[in-house]
């Protein structure tokens, strides 16, 4: 068992705390803000991601797992520092590290004995040396510390099953003493042979930006496959499924929608756009990626509007707002593109999502936010779906039909068979399809 301290309690950070417990070392998840602490100490787990407050029950209950506001203790009673606070993007797109160096610079100030500090952050290359730099001049002469970078590989919606059950651990370390603590704070993976990439820490800052930017282009690529597809008669559904069957490509990542968003592809495709502008080697791919997206978003407007005409004055019923399933996260979501642009144009959104409304509520006052999606769909002029989210798959579309006012339908995630959506008599549109159903 070794003694934990995660400092962040966003969503890297509690899911990296209350797994890292689960695996049966003494895990203190502390933060500065009160609000969140005083709810998780009450059992309240202030994000929505299925299957953590069980996982968070079961070590408080065990006592592997505690939660502060006294940052400078928990780092003093701790062996294993994890940084995983935020890297919101700033004006030019690069990652914002002032509070990871903030950070750094509290850890540094409380070095009470060898240390092992992580940073679980998605922070561009070069940040360890940064860390390093901060402890250094403002820790005590003769500290003894290793830092180390350990990125996460988290999908919103399904985080515990992938910490628990992960592709790989990527642990950058240059200290032997270093690489065998962190193998032993992952010691259940470890003994299960899970591929542990151990490397300097430059190429495991890399490797995270490498494998979300990749996973960004393979999005941005079979959206304007799909694009192509809509002009020319195709169905991309069947062009993907037949890509994927080949190895070298696999079908992961192949599915044409709205476009993404969250919490990662769109900020880390950015950074990494920027630290190759700092170092003067173009990303024409990445940056191809991410102007694809924006435009694919916008995109759906378009759409919207081959199904309506002018939107002003219409209805639009619009079922999703998380940037995915399973999450109450709209970072960047294609929803709010959708949003922004109808009512610009004049026109009315009528919204529901299972999870994510109060999180936008305050924002958009002039949307209704409706209680189901029958609710959603009444009156409106057109339905949209935007997030698929399982309960959406299973909707009585017959009843759907005659609750909308015209029933005219785009499928931005191409959750519904056109041939169906024709026989029950929708106008319908996917996202690469072939023709208007």
């Amino acid at each position: 068992m070794r003694r934990i301290c995660v400092i962040g309690t966003g969503y890297v950070g509690l899911v990296t705390g209350a797994c890292l417990a689960d695996f049966g070392n003494r895990v203190i998840c502390a933060d500065i803000d009160e609000d969140k602490i005083q709810k998780l100490l009450k059992g309240i787990i202030p994000i929505y991601e299925p299957g953590l407050k069980e996982v968070v029950d079961r070590n408080v209950i065990k006592k592997h797992l505690f939660f502060s506001t006294d940052v400078v203790a928990s780092i003093r009673d701790s062996e294993v520092i994890f940084i995983a606070v935020g890297t919101p993007p700033g004006a030019g797109g690069e990652a914002d590290l002032s509070t990871v160096l903030k950070v750094s610079e509290t850890i540094a100030k409380n070095l009470n004995g060898y240390k092992v500090i992580v940073t679980k952050s998605t922070v561009p290359a070069g940040t360890g040396q940064k860390v390093r730099q901060v402890i250094l001049r403002h820790g005590p002469a003769q500290a003894e510390f290793d830092v180390v970078s350990n990125p996460e590989f988290l999908r919103e919606g399904s985080a515990v099953d992938d910490f628990m059950r992960p592709d790989r651990v990527v642990i950058g370390a240059s200290s032997e003493k270093a690489i065998e603590i962190m193998r032993q704070v992952y010691r259940p993976l470890y003994i299960n042979e899970t591929p542990m990439v151990i490397t300097n820490v430059e190429t495991s800052e890399m490797i995270k930006y490498a494998s979300n930017a990749f996973l960004a282009v393979k999005i941005s690529f079979i959206n304007e496959v799909a694009n192509i597809c809509d002009k020319i008669g195709a169905d991309v559904k069947v062009v993907a499924k037949a890509m994927g069957l080949d190895g070298r490509i696999s079908p992961k990542f192949l599915h044409a929608g709205a476009g993404y968003g969250g919490s990662c592809f769109p900020k880390d495709t950015l950074a990494l756009l920027k630290t190759s502008q700092d170092v003067g080697v173009p990303t024409m791919v990445v940056e191809a990626a991410i102007k694809a997206n924006e435009k694919q978003k916008l995109s759906m407007v378009e759409k919207i509007k081959q199904l309506t005409g002018d939107l002003k004055g219409k209805t639009i019923a619009l079922l999703g707002i998380a940037f995915k399933p399973n999450t109450d996260d709209t970072r960047d979501a294609p929803s709010l593109v959708i949003m922004d642009e109808v009512l610009k144009a004049g026109g009315k959104i009528r919204a529901y999502d299972p999870a994510a409304m109060d999180v936008v509520r305050s924002s958009y006052p002039d949307v209704t936010f409706a209680a189901d999606p029958y609710e959603a769909a009444q009156g409106a002029d057109c339905l949209v779906l935007v997030t698929e989210w399982n309960e959406f798959r299973d909707l009585d579309l017959q009843n759907i039909k005659q609750l909308l006012k015209s029933p005219k339908v785009l499928d931005g995630r191409n959750v519904w068979d056109p041939k169906t959506m024709k026989e029950i008599g929708f106008e319908y549109l996917g996202i690469g399809r072939g023709i208007k159903a």
